[in-house]
């Protein structure tokens, strides 16, 4: 970290301030029914899918129990001080459902629409402001949908995974929260928070960058946003970090036409394209254009260590399908890594090992359904070896079609994990630094589909992430790249 750094002091008042928002013990419910199924009845829902182990607060202005739950009328009347409250009522009824707060709660996620996003609603929304200062009331949103921390036991969605991760998000966008969270536990990624900020109003993306930057359970930032209210201040929180933990931005509205859309979607001013690319030169910030990107690069954060004696730039293939090789040689060289050909002695030995025909065994190495089979899928061990022996490459991509060994994993054969157990295993008697990423390519049949989820579960308790093509694994090295070339210059 830099000398522009919180002091130890600060950043443990920052911690204090913040984890009430992700880890609440006092939790409030605002606009639950008694009578039909609203966002409020399905938070309590989610709460007790995820164990919540703190107190819940159900405020209803008349019943006496919601959901099981005793109720009571506003924030004011509640029996202690409240950490977090959910608030989802007509856009109308919030400024005067958190002046009820009376100093009570520290946070509130307004989740009703209707205040800044168009300019005849921000006068509602500065009413809002105005209540919740007078409350002392810090607020997220409003339009966004919620805030998900396994270790908190709090989240917006069902189904949410229990266990904790490393990985931190910010998303503007509550739908797209949403996917972030399903999709990308799908891939392995695994959150430490994430929350959705909406309008941000009060409490913005650069506050909970700044919190991220000093929280000890996430080592991995994500973000999504639309437009960034204080640059400045922005700018100087990923200064300070000074690349101690990489943060993926996913920026919506870099074009004309997008910043429209910005406009309309959060009320966000977006900024020229031009200032993005020169914040990711300045600060080490990794840019990404999809949400399929953004996916990608935060798992390859969460897997492979950065270097950072020199960015990676040499990458080895090994796997079946010559034109699927190639193709993706073509994209690994647009992206600026390299598959550089083997040294006359690594090609020696490779030919040594006698493979059966139909083997290319130059970079990439193209090896068909029998040749991945020998040995039972230890041979990518003993390749590993062969390859290793005349310098470790900075990147191993294995790359297995799955619909070909279908038959085989029917009748009880486990190709993928000899193949990658093995290379594993020669990769670990190696010495040096290399990223080792697998690809397990599917045709979409539920049979392969059901075997890559368990290939993937199996990979990923060894520490390798998996990707769903190879285009995908070279958009994140290149990613990661990005961010080694910026740790070599400035740390």
């Amino acid at each position: 970290m830099s000398g522009n750094c919180r002091t130890t002091a600060s950043k443990t008042d920052l911690l204090d301030r913040f984890r009430p928002l992700f880890e609440p013990r006092a939790y409030a419910v605002v606009g639950a029914s008694t009578s039909k199924v609203t966002l409020g009845n399905e938070m309590l829902h989610h709460l007790r899918s995820m164990d919540f182990d703190g107190t819940v607060y159900p405020i209803h202005p008349k019943a006496d129990e919601v959901e099981g739950l005793k109720a009571y009328p506003s924030l004011g009347e509640t029996p202690e001080p409240i950490d977090f409250a959910y608030i989802v009522v007509a856009a109308s009824q919030v400024p005067k459902t958190l002046a009820a707060a009376k100093g009570r709660v520290k946070f509130a996620l307004v989740v009703s629409s209707g205040f800044g996003e168009r300019e005849e609603s921000k006068g509602l929304q500065e009413e809002l402001l105005r209540a919740a200062n007078e409350a002392g009331v810090r607020v997220v949103g409003p339009n966004c949908l919620g805030t998900y921390c396994p270790a908190g036991r709090v989240t917006f969605i069902a189904g949410s995974a229990k266990d904790s991760g490393p990985v931190g998000v910010i998303s503007q966008s509550g739908g797209l929260g949403v996917d972030i969270i399903r999709r990308g536990s799908i891939r392995g990624i695994r959150f430490s928070r994430l929350i959705t900020v909406g309008n941000s109003a009060d409490l913005g993306a650069s506050d909970i960058l700044e919190f991220y930057a000093a929280d000890p359970e996430t080592k991995v930032i994500g973000m999504y946003a639309e437009g960034i209210s204080d640059g400045r201040r922005f700018f100087q929180i990923l200064r300070d970090l000074n690349g101690a933990k990489p943060v993926v931005l996913m920026k919506g509205g870099r074009t004309e036409q997008g910043q429209r859309a910005a406009a309309s979607h959060t009320g966000s001013l977006a900024s020229d394209e031009r200032v993005w690319l020169a914040l990711a030169e300045q600060t080490g910030l990794v840019l990404v254009d999809t949400l399929e990107e953004f996916l990608d690069t935060l798992l390859a954060f969460q897997y492979l260590t950065p270097r950072t004696d020199h960015p990676t730039r040499d990458v080895v293939m090994f796997g079946n399908g010559g034109g699927t090789s190639v193709l993706a040689t073509d994209f690994f060289a647009r992206t600026g890594l390299e598959v550089p050909r083997f040294a006359d002695e690594t090609v020696r030995r490779l030919e040594e090992m006698n493979f059966p025909p139909g083997t290319s065994i130059d970079n990439p190495i193209d090896a068909p359904g029998g040749t991945m089979r020998v040995d039972d899928g230890r041979v990518a061990g003993r390749i590993v070896d062969a390859v290793y022996a005349s310098g470790t490459p900075d990147a191993f991509v294995m790359h297995i079609n799955l619909p070909v060994f279908q038959v085989s994993y029917d009748q009880g054969a486990d190709y993928t994990g000899h193949l990658v157990e093995s290379a594993l295993e020669a990769q670990h008697r190696a010495s040096g630094h290399t990223h080792f990423a697998l690809v397990l390519r599917s045709d979409g049949s539920i049979e392969v589909e059901e075997r890559k989820i368990a290939d993937r579960r199996n990979a990923q308790a060894l520490g390798v992430p998996v990707f769903d093509e190879l285009p995908n694994v070279a958009g994140a090295l290149a990613a990661l790249r990005h961010y080694e070339r910026f740790l070599q210059k400035h740390r």
